[in-house]
């Protein structure tokens, strides 16, 4: 009974000790809020609660929507044009394909309405981009039978990534960006490319039901449009049920923002899958991506996530702290595979995260966690990486700590981290027993097989 008394007192000491931080200069003590207790973020109501690790248990969510082999599918020609500005609300035909030409802008207070089944084609030429500036809104809300298509204008045998722009989407949520709002790349200008502001709770639209395929242009070296990019969106927007293919670029890449999203699924970009950057800070559930061995970027390096909170001040606020959950990320492999590959996941620049039930298999590395300020959030409570499955080819590169000024001494007390949060780190075999098809290109199938180690274990 002592014992207990004193290691409650114990347990008031080290609270009261988390709460009062410092003294003001009468010596009177200055309070700041407790630091968040990471595993709340995954108790959130977003989250579906499942046992499961990964992004699916043995129902396969991607049947009937998506298409894992765009370059053979046939699509209507063109009958329509759309371009310039959409200044007026306007709901479009889908009985009729559209050919999108340069850069279309839905501009402030409009909405443009996309029903289910609408085919739009985006010219190679003109650099087609659908631009849903701030205070617009895009709705695009497909169903599993008609989901709505964006695609490549060009014919079967010759379309490729990159071969047009890809979806923009500009909001008025927060980022870290200084003065509060910035021009977002891909070679808009202002005003129409400005993203940024104070309203978290920002709608820009609904994205539901959607495949965008072969987007991710490269408007100027250093200056590429990815498949579908986030600046600022807010938490009001609806993004479920999305897949990008063969994007010349990311397939998703966050710049600021608090918008969740739920169902999304990326094969064969070429630069990294998801990423992160300026303060994003929303909850995302059940991704799946599966790289393709001969698609790399040849410019930098290819990355499942790659996460930077800012490039220059790594600690700046708010900080880039993605909440993430069943994401399944399949690597190129290691036969024929282009040297560009690299991390399953790269967290670098002050990053934070809470990432968890995933799984990463197939990828010439494993995980980096670079620099000082991105590790401290691991080791002061305010980041969190658990429950995670990761298999990677290279030796002394399943766990890497670097950067100019590490966090972790060493790898191996990194690794130690992660062990002690659940994580397993398997080899080849082990990873071949846990999905059923995963590495096919054309008819992937990332259930659970049977007995698999990733059939139960998730906590939220």
């Amino acid at each position: 009974m002592k014992n207990k008394l004193n290691l409650s007192l114990l347990a008031i000491l080290v609270a009261g000790a988390s709460v009062i931080s410092g003294c003001k200069k009468d010596g009177t003590p200055t309070e700041e809020p407790p630091k968040t207790d990471s595993n709340e973020s995954l108790a959130d109501a977003f989250f579906d609660k499942v046992s499961y690790k990964g992004a699916f248990g043995s129902t396969d969510w991607t049947a009937s929507w998506t298409n894992f082999t765009p370059k053979v599918t046939v699509y209507a020609e063109a009958t329509e044009t759309l371009q310039g500005t959409i200044d007026a609300n306007r709901t479009l035909d889908a009985t009729k394909v559209y050919k999108l030409v340069g850069f279309v802008y839905i501009k402030d207070g409009v909405t443009l309405t996309i029903p289910a089944g609408t085919v739009i084609r985006g010219d190679k030429d003109s650099k087609a981009t659908l631009v849903v500036t701030r205070g617009a809104k895009l709705i695009a809300e497909g169903t599993a039978a008609k989901p709505i298509v964006f695609t490549s204008n060009q014919a079967v045998g010759s379309r490729a990534p990159g071969d047009w722009g890809g979806i923009i989407v500009l909001g008025k949520s927060t980022n870290n960006i200084p003065g509060g709002t910035g021009l977002i790349e891909g070679g808009l200008t202002l005003p129409e490319g400005n993203h940024g502001g104070t309203v978290a709770a920002d709608n820009s639209g609904i994205l539901k039901y959607v495949r965008v395929e072969f987007p991710g242009i490269a408007y100027a070296t250093n200056n590429e449009i990815n498949g579908i990019t986030f600046g600022s969106v807010g938490s009001g927007t609806t993004v479920d049920y999305v897949q990008v293919s063969y994007s010349g670029d990311d397939s998703f890449e966050w710049f600021g923002g608090t918008v969740n999203a739920k169902h999304l699924v990326s094969i064969a970009n070429v630069d990294d899958v998801f990423d992160f950057d300026n303060g994003f800070s929303g909850k995302l559930q059940f991704l799946v991506a599966q790289r393709d061995p001969a698609l790399a970027d040849q410019a930098g390096q290819s990355n499942g996530i790659e996460s930077d909170n800012s490039e220059k001040v790594f600690d700046s606020s708010p900080r880039t702290r993605p909440v993430i959950s069943n994401l399944t990320l399949i690597g190129p492999g290691s036969v024929a595979v282009d040297a560009k590959h690299e991390y399953a996941n790269l967290w670098r620049r002050g990053s934070k995260m809470i990432l968890a039930n995933s799984i990463f298999i197939g990828f010439k590395f494993g995980i980096d966690i670079r620099d000082k300020e991105t590790g401290d959030a691991l080791t002061d409570g305010t980041s969190l990486i658990k429950n995670n499955i990761y298999q990677s080819f290279t030796a002394g590169k399943d766990v890497v700590a670097d950067g100019a000024t590490p966090s972790f001494a060493s790898s191996d007390i990194l690794k130690t981290y992660l062990t002690g949060k659940g994580n397993t780190i398997i080899d080849e075999a082990a990873a071949a027993a846990l999905l059923n098809a995963p590495f096919s290109l054309t008819a992937p199938n990332f259930t659970v097989k049977s007995g698999s180690s990733a059939a139960t274990g998730a906590s939220f």
